[in-house]
């Protein structure tokens, strides 16, 4: 399935108190690869930024003034986005404000689009539990260069999270080549026996192997197991 890493960056912490999206990005995923289709828009909110969240992201209403509204770029988002499976950093923060902004216009949820929500903060508390998990914390953990993350940006947070949930799946790779490994050892064992050809030696053959035989008998004086068991002997193997 195709995959699109998302972000997004908002006046505010609260969609219930009427907070709006100010930037979305999504980049695009494909075969554990990072291609390069992304989108990145910046929104007019029509509202006031919290100071808070203007501290987190350093973004300016005053800068957003001439930037299209939501229900501008709503028809190209959901576009690029449609049946993918979004891979977002703290999943339902996002998607809850995406689904108000579709709300608004009367789209649906981001959810009648991509069924498929991969939440990698909830992947990181299954895998590093008691310990920090943003995306900072991930970066120094899995050594991904994050020294241009002076303010979160959604395209650049996106990139930082493609490198990190890369990291945090590596082993699937080696799992899918288990799977076929055990395909292959499933259709080894379907082999039948009775479908073998056994051809019986020749006189030559049957006298070069009874001389082979007496040789290996004399090296083990007496003892050697393949003529025991041809003579019915009871004598153990050297």
């Amino acid at each position: 399935m195709r995959q699109i890493v998302l972000d997004t960056e908002t006046t505010g912490l609260e969609h219930a108190q009427g907070h709006r999206i100010i930037e979305v990005a999504a980049l695009e995923v494909s075969n554990r690869r990072v291609t390069d289709r992304y989108l990145h828009r910046y929104i007019n909110p029509e509202r006031e930024i919290d100071e808070g969240a203007q501290q987190v992201h350093g973004i300016t209403l005053e800068f957003l003034q001439d930037k299209p509204r939501f229900e501008g770029i709503a028809q190209e988002f959901l576009d690029f986005v449609r049946g993918a499976e979004l891979i977002i950093h703290n999943a339902p923060f996002d998607v809850g404000f995406l689904n108000a902004e579709l709300a608004r216009l009367d789209l649906g949820r981001i959810q009648d689009y991509c069924p498929v929500i991969t939440d990698t903060l909830k992947m990181a508390k299954n895998m590093r539990p008691g310990q920090k998990n943003n995306l900072d914390a991930l970066c120094r953990h899995y050594g991904i260069d994050n020294s241009s993350r002076t303010l979160h940006g959604a395209l650049l947070d996106t990139e930082l999270l493609a490198e990190v949930f890369l990291a945090m799946t590596r082993g699937q790779e080696s799992l899918i080549m288990d799977l076929g490994a055990e395909e292959q050892q499933s259709e080894q064992a379907a082999f039948n026996p009775a479908d073998l050809v056994v051809l019986a030696a020749n006189a030559a053959e049957t006298t070069e192997h009874e001389a082979y035989l007496d040789s290996l008998d004399k090296a083990a004086k007496g003892t050697c197991v393949w003529r025991a068991n041809a003579t019915g002997s009871s004598a153990e193997p050297v």
